[in-house]
Formats: structure tokens, C-alpha cells, sequence
């Protein structure tokens, strides 16, 4: 088998097909049913939020009301802090930056221990980066003595 030269029209026609085949795959994996959004409730982990319990959607507890203390918790997914008048606030544990777990909150910050992003434990925002967006929320509240999504 002898092995011919590259000239410049097999080049181009190399480029060609290329670029037909990307195109067709662009095409096919724009309209396939894992580009469509996923339905209301339906929860999925990845850096712009947390995963719904156990992967399902519902109002499973994360955690008790007792344990949400001091500067917070880290639960379920979800960074836990308490207001002054003991209302309970939620934000995602996962960092925007590349979906690590954020660290339990020190202050008023949790920190990514993956790249150092810092986010605001309260609300979410980015303090430091290489994170560009901010925490999502997560809505809480308390259901007894349960703290709870939704």
C-alpha cells in the first residue's frame, strides 16, 4: 500500500466533510430530548444548583432546626444560615465555578475547597473567585421542628 501526498484538493475536501459532519451532529444534539429543560421540579446536580433529595423532587427535611447554628450548616446540598429572628435562609452547596461541595460556613463566608472560590453564606454572592456567578438559592422553610426545601 503506497500512501499518496497530501495535496491541497484532498485537504479541502477533508475540511469539507469535516465540517458537514460537525454540523450535522451540532444539528442532531440541539434537537435531542437531553438539550430540552428539564421539567419543573425535577432537580439535577451541577455547578448552578443543588440536586432535589435523593435526587427526587419533594419536601424531605435537610436538616433539623436545632442544627442550623452558629455561622450555619452545610446539608442536603444546601448552605443553612438562621437571621436574627431565627428565619432559615438556603443557597446551593455546589460552587458555579466547577460543581465542588462549598465548605461549612465561617462567618458569613463558605469557601470552595477545590479552588478557593468565596461566596456570601446568606445570599449567595461571589466574594472571591475563580467563581463568576453567585450561589443559587434554595428555598427553605421550617416545617415543625424541620428544616425543609420549598
Amino acid at each position: 500500500m503506497s500512501v499518496q501526498p497530501l495535496t491541497r484538493r484532498s485537504l479541502l475536501t477533508g475540511s469539507a466533510f469535516a465540517v458537514a459532519a460537525a454540523v450535522a451532529g451540532f444539528v442532531v444534539a440541539r434537537n435531542s430530548s437531553a438539550a430540552q429543560a428539564a421539567a419543573n421540579g425535577t432537580y439535577a446536580a451541577n455547578g448552578y444548583g443543588p440536586g432535589g433529595p435523593s435526587g427526587n423532587s419533594g419536601t424531605a427535611a435537610i436538616a433539623s432546626v436545632a442544627q442550623v447554628t452558629g455561622d450555619g450548616i452545610v446539608a442536603g446540598g444546601v448552605v443553612l444560615t438562621r437571621d436574627s429572628s431565627g428565619g432559615v435562609h438556603g443557597v446551593s452547596a455546589t460552587c458555579t465555578h466547577q460543581g465542588c461541595t462549598v465548605g461549612s460556613p465561617q462567618g458569613r463566608t463558605v469557601t470552595c475547597p477545590c479552588h478557593g472560590s468565596q461566596f456570601d453564606a446568606v445570599t449567595g454572592k461571589v466574594l472571591r473567585g475563580p467563581a463568576t456567578r453567585p450561589l443559587p438559592p434554595v428555598p427553605v422553610h421550617v416545617q415543625g421542628d424541620q428544616v425543609v426545601r420549598g
